[in-house]
């Protein structure tokens, strides 16, 4: 029997999808829908090597996701200094941080029970 496509899969694709048109790096997808307490089903990571180049990935996210579902985050957190920024689609939050920001706090190590997924960059 086939997979069934859902919401969730169309909004990570396109977020996908903006991360690489902008050249985003090392994006990861973590699946938290098996862990207690979640605050949300998935997580994706990626990072830039600028701030311009973080507001870029945000900038290029939400315009992907409005052009190609009509969906616009909940909420954006971050943008002002571009070295962490959330974006909150709520059952995806969106997390785009410089590399070495990313570094410093390791968020994948705090959802080592989460499966990962490494989105290989296509540059």
């Amino acid at each position: 029997m086939a997979k069934k496509t859902t919401n969730d899969d169309i909004l990570l694709a396109h977020i996908i999808k903006g991360i690489e048109e902008v050249k985003g790096n090392d994006i990861d997808i973590l699946d938290l829908r098996e862990i207690d307490n979640s605050a949300c089903d998935y997580f994706v990571i990626c990072n830039g090597n600028s701030n311009t180049q973080v507001n870029a990935i945000v900038g290029s996210i939400q315009k992907t996701v409005s052009k190609e579902i009509k969906d616009k985050p909940w909420h954006v957190e971050g943008a002002e200094n571009g070295e962490w920024v959330l974006m909150d689609y709520v059952t995806i939050v969106v997390h785009v941080f410089q590399k070495h920001i990313r570094e410093y706090y390791n968020i994948e190590s705090l959802w080592g029970d989460a499966k990962i997924t490494t989105i290989e960059n296509k540059y």
